[in-house]
């Protein structure tokens, strides 16, 4: 009785063999390293993303078998629906009412998160029912992880918008409309009026296009799951050595990325490289920062005014006019005696302020990408991360490119979905997130444990 075909345990097993659980943990660090890129902590919108990417996760893998059943029935014959364990219906069903759930989850995180919902469940029955088996199925499957971030970024940026209007109107008491500007401090945050001033956060912009930050994460696990999704191609007949090594070549560079001194942080200047000037000196704003100013209209706290004529544009370029008036090299007046020639732009990037001799000075040279590193305990962090995620995914792919027979091949592919974990952890880290980086990290001893009952593939 207990090994008929109803038995509740091994019906459970089939579902989990159907449904591949064991890729489950590379699911929720989506939703994690999108709030993280948008500079947001986890919260209520990033636990609704959280679990409208797991279902929507999980509707394409009862699809993917559902779709695939006559092919599996050659190649794969032990999995559940050709075994006869789940009837197409019930994977067909499951599919369904997973999608349906996920939807409805990402409603309740706002309706931009759910325009994102929509568009990456959209991607997912596309490529299971068609693109799957042509050339643009590893671009599909790359758009689907893509908006997976974008989804958890959306969500926590609309939460964050909706708590600070509640917010605000509940400490203003409903008389003071959202739009109309008081007195801010120097951090640019709001001070209503009355005997105990309360101090608000400053306006965020949300919706999709707070989301926009976390667009250069998204492409980087998009990238990578590009590279997975190619191998995958080849992991029931095996056969192919170019794919496996231009895969590895695409994950050392994204390591590479994930490290990158470019810019420090995405789209910032590294600490230490001089700027406009000693008031600019620093680490460039965040890029949620730099979108919300753009947006935003009229100058405010950490927001230039409009550049009004050649004093405006002169100004930005670091160049301050003389006390007698005019610019440096220009008389003040007739007769004056000209200032000494060559500062002008001096305040351009990788020159410093002209000092007491006059003319500009190179400016010193930024500290070592080493030193910076050992210096700074989040870089060290995501170095680590980064280290991991070619740990995981480097040596698969290379066993698979020297030996491209099925088992390597399916190992390479388990060992993609398995890096996917250090590297969401490793951006979020980049984004400024540790702490959020090492939660995710933790679910790497789930996944391997449970990857020995429960195949990835």
């Amino acid at each position: 009785m207990g090994s008929g075909r109803g038995a509740p345990r091994q019906r459970l097993r089939a579902w989990a063999e159907l449904l591949r659980v064991s890729a489950l943990f590379s699911v929720p660090g989506d939703a994690v390293a999108g709030a993280a890129a948008v500079g947001r902590r986890p919260g209520r919108g990033t636990a609704l993303a959280m679990g409208a990417s797991l279902c929507l996760y999980e509707a394409g893998m009862a699809l993917n078998d559902w779709a695939d059943r006559d092919e599996d029935a050659v190649d794969r014959p032990h999995r559940p629906i050709p075994s006869g364990r789940i009837s197409p219906a019930a994977a067909l069903g499951a599919a369904g009412v997973l999608t349906a759930a996920g939807l409805a989850l990402a409603a309740r995180a706002g309706r931009p998160a759910l325009t994102v919902a929509t568009g990456l469940a959209a991607t997912v029955w596309a490529y299971d029912l068609h693109l799957k088996h042509t050339k643009a199925g590893p671009a599909a499957m790359a758009a689907a992880r893509s908006l997976d971030l974008l989804l958890g970024a959306t969500a926590a940026v609309t939460a964050t918008g909706t708590a600070r209007r509640t917010s605000a109107g509940a400490a203003g008491g409903g008389s003071r409309p959202d739009n109309v500007a008081g007195p801010r401090t120097a951090a640019g945050a709001l001070r209503t009026p009355g005997p105990g001033p309360v101090i608000l956060p400053p306006p965020t912009r949300g919706g999709l296009t707070g989301a926009l930050p976390a667009l250069p994460a998204a492409l980087v696990l998009g990238a990578h799951t590009y590279g997975v999704t190619a191998v995958s191609r080849h992991e029931t007949q095996g056969g192919s050595t170019g794919t496996p090594l231009a895969v590895l070549a695409t994950t050392t560079a994204l390591a590479a990325a994930v490290l990158g001194e470019w810019r420090g942080r995405w789209g910032q200047r590294p600490e230490g490289h001089a700027t406009r000037g000693p008031a600019s000196v620093g680490p460039a704003p965040h890029p949620e920062a730099r979108l919300a100013r753009a947006a935003d209209s009229g100058a405010g706290p950490g927001r230039a005014a409009p550049l009004e004529g050649i004093l405006g544009w002169a100004a930005a370029l670091g160049v301050t006019s003389q006390p007698g008036g005019g610019f440096p090299g220009q008389s003040a007046a007739p007769g004056a005696t000209p200032q000494p020639e060559g500062t002008l732009g001096s305040g351009l990037p990788g020159w410093a302020q002209a000092g007491p001799g006059g003319g500009a000075v190179p400016a010193p040279r930024p500290e070592s990408l080493l030193g910076r590193t050992v210096a700074d305990p989040t870089r060290l962090l995501t170095l680590a991360l980064t280290g991991a995620y070619l740990r995981t995914a480097a040596p698969p792919l290379l066993h698979a490119a020297l030996n491209p027979s099925p088992p390597l091949t399916q190992r390479a592919v388990g060992g993609g979905i398995r890096a996917m974990i250090p590297l969401q952890a490793a951006l979020a880290a980049r984004a400024g997130s540790p702490v959020t980086g090492l939660a995710v990290m933790g679910l790497v001893p789930l996944a391997r444990s449970l990857a020995r009952k429960v195949s990835l593939t």
